[in-house]
């Protein structure tokens, strides 16, 4: 089975991205069974989108698992749903800010993500890592590139499943003295994060979203 496993590089002025680290992670230690290819994605509305898409067009996975940091969140959140708008409260690494405008113009309003995330949770919890659901991967690159990911797969009819995990902060991204920014290390990132797809793997086409 091949896993494409992807991270973003740092962003808003922090020198680390907690996805990036466990995506190199993952290449250089892969999970028992899967032929995994890592792909780091720069934070460009711009390019990020045809990089992912040309990673699937290319490598052929059958799981496609994105990650990206969402600080302020406290646990591993797997994402149900990418939707077809692009609203950046912060700029991406080129500057760019968009309002309100389209992932794809003409695309669906929504896509779900095709992953068994329950088993998914289930399996990060009782590998004693918190986790959640969550309704919508947001409006910036994360939502972007998941959205840019399962279109490609639907368009092209692939078999590939797909979907995105955001990241909880690490430590030493958390200003000193901080007690309002949650983190986690990445040592209990990469404890559930391998658990998630250990059990997406055991899955091959569950619908359980």
């Amino acid at each position: 089975m091949r896993l494409l496993v992807t991270g973003f590089e740092p962003f808003a002025g922090s020198p680390v991205n907690p996805s990036q680290q466990l995506a190199q992670a993952l290449a250089e230690e892969p999970p028992p069974g899967l032929h995994t290819h890592a792909l780091i994605l720069p934070v460009d509305g711009a390019a990020a989108p045809g990089m992912i898409v040309g990673a699937i067009e290319s490598q052929q996975p059958d799981l496609v698992i994105m990650m990206g940091q969402a600080t302020g969140r406290a646990v591993i959140s797997l994402e149900r749903v990418a939707i077809n708008l692009l609203d950046y409260a912060i700029p991406d690494n080129t500057g760019a800010v968009l309002v309100d405008q389209p992932v794809v113009a003409g695309g669906p309003a929504a896509y779900f993500a095709t992953l068994p995330l329950c088993a998914m949770l289930d399996a990060m919890r009782q590998a004693g890592v918190p986790g959640e659901l969550s309704l919508s991967a947001g409006a910036y690159l994360c939502n972007q590139v998941l959205y840019a990911a399962l279109h490609c797969i639907a368009c092209r009819g692939l078999s590939a499943r797909a979907g995105f995990v955001h990241l909880p902060a690490l430590p030493e991204q958390v200003p000193a003295g901080s007690t309002r920014t949650p983190s986690m290390s990445l040592a209990t990132m990469q404890t559930g994060v391998r658990a998630a797809i250990a059990a997406a793997a055991r899955q091959p086409r569950s619908q359980d979203i």
